[in-house]
């Protein structure tokens, strides 16, 4: 593993602080799956990055692959890009939160 792949992993577990738990947790309730744009499916893109977020943080570091660390890449620049976009009231039960929740960052932390 080279020093960029470190510091991209670095990142990704700076702007995701949501556990596995915390966020297989709200990916099951009705907010989450309430938000989202949809890619011709059922399921938001949010909401399956949030799948694959689990799994990330249950990986091994060492087992990261390609693959996962573009997903790291994508899932920092949203987070970045939409924590820039903050609602100025009602941030607890904004459609904003629970997109951001859905990419494993809960802004309320």
């Amino acid at each position: 593993m080279n020093k960029d792949d470190t510091s991209v992993i670095d990142e990704f577990y700076n702007v995701v602080n949501m556990s596995p738990k915390e966020l297989s947790a709200w990916l099951d309730t009705e907010e989450s799956q309430s938000v989202g744009q949809k890619d011709g499916d059922d399921e938001s893109i949010g909401h399956k990055s949030g799948k694959r977020i689990v799994e990330l943080l249950q990986k091994k570091k060492s087992d990261y692959t390609d693959d996962d660390l573009a997903h790291m890449k994508k899932v920092i620049s949203y987070v970045h890009r939409h924590t820039a976009q903050k609602p100025s009231s009602d941030l607890e039960n904004s459609r904003w939160r629970y997109s951001l929740k859905n990419w494993g960052h809960d802004p309320l932390k």
